[in-house]
């Protein structure tokens, strides 16, 4: 477990769960609750007993969005507030050298979304939904929102998402390449640890660069992305583990990585 107040940090078998725990409140995201979130996402990537890291919540849904109760909490402007307290949260988590797994059951709302669909695989049960409240309170999306439900959507569904400030179900959002994985809500927990300690066995090196490249296949151009994986692809051949698991093969066993 952990010292933190709003949110509990555990590691289980090399995964590191960040579980939102304001269930009073369905883990609306408070000042605190940035702060320690923050905290959390810097010591999974620090941590070298940690390869994969989970996003969970404790209660009836994974988030209710910003905490709204307390305005702009002594920030001049919203913008500020971003810029300062979400932004390294969220950027924290794209820029990582390990995987982030949002596992989202019932409501996952305004930059709460954002939050869990920044992660790079996600988990949702059967009565979860990606909701986008911001027209219904004259506000854009935040959070990165727009840029994952127009990557997901296009343009014009994803717009038609936000004006009617609706509702994306579970099953909707796996068919758009928003979660990868729809389970029962009582197995929700449990296949997303199962899943994470499977990753946590794969090659660290291979997901790390793997990450990058994937990320920047999406808005670089081909050449630039073919560059980049002969680049990294050299740290990757040349590593104890890729010739480790060369060797494996070549004897029909399981290799076992290191990250080096």
């Amino acid at each position: 477990m952990s010292d933190f107040e709003t949110i509990n940090y555990e590691v289980t078998n090399r995964v590191a769960t960040i579980t939102l725990n304001l269930p009073g409140t369905m883990n609306a995201i408070s000042q605190k609750m940035r702060h320690e979130l923050l905290a959390a996402v810097q010591q999974v990537e620090t941590d070298e007993g940690v390869r994969i890291a989970v996003i969970a919540a404790e209660g009836r849904g994974f988030s209710s969005g910003t905490d709204l109760s307390e305005g702009l909490a002594g920030f001049e402007t919203i913008e500020d507030q971003i810029q300062e307290e979400y932004k390294p949260i969220l950027m924290g988590i794209d820029q990582s050298s390990k995987l982030f797994i949002s596992s989202v059951h019932g409501a996952c709302a305004g930059i709460g979304s954002a939050l869990a669909m920044g992660c790079d695989l996600t988990v949702m049960s059967e009565d979860a939904f990606i909701y986008l409240p911001f027209a219904g309170i004259s506000l854009v999306p935040d959070g990165g929102a727009s840029f994952h439900v127009v990557k997901a959507m296009g343009y014009k569904r994803a717009l038609q998402l936000f004006v009617e400030a609706g509702r994306l179900k579970a099953n909707d959002c796996l068919e758009y390449g928003l979660a990868n994985k729809v389970v029962p809500s009582d197995q929700l927990r449990e296949v997303t640890q199962q899943w994470a300690e499977v990753l946590a066995e794969g090659a660290p090196l291979a997901h790390r660069w793997g990450k990058k490249c994937l990320k920047a296949s999406q808005q670089r151009a081909m050449e630039e992305v073919l560059d980049m994986e002969a680049h990294h692809q050299v740290a990757c051949s040349t590593s104890a583990d890729s010739l480790n698991a060369v060797a494996a093969f070549f004897k029909k066993e399981k290799p076992v990585f290191t990250g080096k």
